[in-house]
């Protein structure tokens, strides 16, 4: 493969193995919208950037496959979620756990210590803290992509991993592509998509 033919293919397995809920579908819409909103307020408001990013896009898109994505095993795949797990190129849901952890201890952490060590300007008020927050959620988000890539060169090769670090970047751009007409399938009563497209495929 190279490396286009790489990405539809991370970016296919994402689909079919982990978006099965038409809930799910939905809110990675609604969070697609959100990270399009941060990638432009990143070179507006950081902290607006960072809340965007983290506390919308985020909670609406792991909400989703945490709480209404199927974990059982998948008929349509013919695969065990353990199976899944194991396969997934980028934060399986373990990952995204210990992900979503440091996330939620970085405000915790940056109260025990102002100045981060040494790396940031100690707070005297609450917008100095939540923009030292906005700056720490800005890095802890490029840390965790820069981070998994990197680990992709050594446990696959360069390529995957570049292909990963691009098919996360456009994901929001594909995901309204793809999920746009969600919100009217679960509107009208569909909770899980019938997903024909790969039964077909079978």
């Amino acid at each position: 493969m190279n490396f286009f033919e790489e990405l539809e293919e991370q970016r296919w397995d994402d689909h079919r193995y982990y978006h099965h809920s038409r809930i799910n579908q939905s809110l990675h819409f609604l969070s697609a919208i959100c990270f399009l909103c941060s990638y432009v307020l990143l070179f507006i408001n950081p902290i607006a950037a960072a809340f965007f990013g983290w506390i919308l896009a985020m909670t609406l898109r792991q909400s989703g496959h945490f709480f209404f994505e199927p974990l059982d095993y998948d008929e349509i795949n013919q695969a065990t979620h353990e199976h899944k797990e194991n396969i997934k190129v980028g934060y399986n849901l373990r990952r995204k756990v210990v992900l979503i952890s440091i996330w939620f201890a970085t405000p915790f952490i940056l109260f025990l210590f102002p100045d981060l060590f040494g790396t940031l300007n100690p707070h005297s008020d609450t917008y100095d803290f939540v923009y030292n927050l906005s700056i720490l959620w800005i890095v802890l988000g490029a840390a965790a992509l820069i981070f998994r890539t990197v680990h992709l060169f050594f446990i696959k090769d360069v390529r995957s991993g570049l292909v990963w670090f691009t098919k996360i970047l456009t994901d929001p751009f594909h995901d309204i592509k793809i999920y746009h007409k969600s919100p009217w399938y679960l509107f009208k009563g569909e909770l899980m998509d019938p997903m024909q497209h790969i039964k077909t495929t079978h």
